[in-house]
């Protein structure tokens, strides 16, 4: 039986992969300029020892300052990103606001537990997957609302993604700051959740699946 990894074990393979990709990348630029690994790891403020342990990948936990300097002095920037990768480890703000939602499901509906995206490779999870005698329908859970934007675009690209349902139940925690933003730009989230909270609370209390994509504070 194949053993899933936690957010630990993925994130040290992330950084192995990481600095695998940029001691290579130093290694060859630098070769391309043909500039030695003492002039290099001088101009960077380095050891040339420590540099050649960067380039053959034999440093653990290399510092990324270094690394950015010996970039800048062969005429590169170093970037790095973050990207959806899977679920994030949920807080008991999520919990709690996901038992709430759990206690408005009439007769005949479940809530599962977390559920991928059927899709070979893809580590990404909806919070929750409501089913019912009429269908499914995704839920995920905020509990505080940053880039209203940003949000509205990631589910809608995951929603996007998964061909199973086209309901969507974003559950977004009662809290004063989320009010604000909810008062402020709920509207940036019209297009994707046109149904709000008394609508997809009328249909859960009575065991059926909303007919549209909403959002409901709770």
């Amino acid at each position: 039986m194949p053993i899933r990894q936690g957010p630990i074990d993925l994130g040290d393979e992330d950084a192995r992969r990481l600095i695998a990709t940029c001691g290579t990348d130093l290694r060859e630029t630098r070769m391309g300029l043909g500039m030695s690994q003492r002039a290099a790891a001088r101009a960077a403020g380095i050891s040339a020892s420590k540099l050649g342990r960067i380039e053959r990948r034999e440093v653990r936990d290399p510092s990324l300052a270094a690394i950015c300097r010996v970039a800048r002095v062969l005429g590169q920037t170093a970037s790095l990103r973050l990207f959806p990768a899977g679920s994030p480890v949920r807080d008991a703000g999520q919990i709690a606001v996901l038992g709430r939602l759990q206690a408005l499901l009439g007769p005949g509906l479940r809530l599962p537990r977390e559920v991928v995206l059927p899709i070979a490779g893809d580590l990404r999870a909806w919070d929750r997957m409501i089913t019912g005698a009429d269908g499914i329908a995704f839920t995920d859970a905020e509990t505080r609302i940053g880039d209203a934007q940003a949000l509205a675009r990631r589910l809608e690209v995951k929603l996007r993604d998964d061909p199973r349902s086209r309901v969507l139940i974003l559950v977004v925690a009662r809290t004063a700051h989320n009010a604000t933003v909810l008062r402020e730009h709920r509207e940036a989230f019209r297009a994707l959740l046109p149904l709000d909270g008394a609508a997809i609370a009328r249909s859960l209390r009575a065991g059926r699946i909303p007919t549209a994509s909403g959002l409901i504070v709770l």
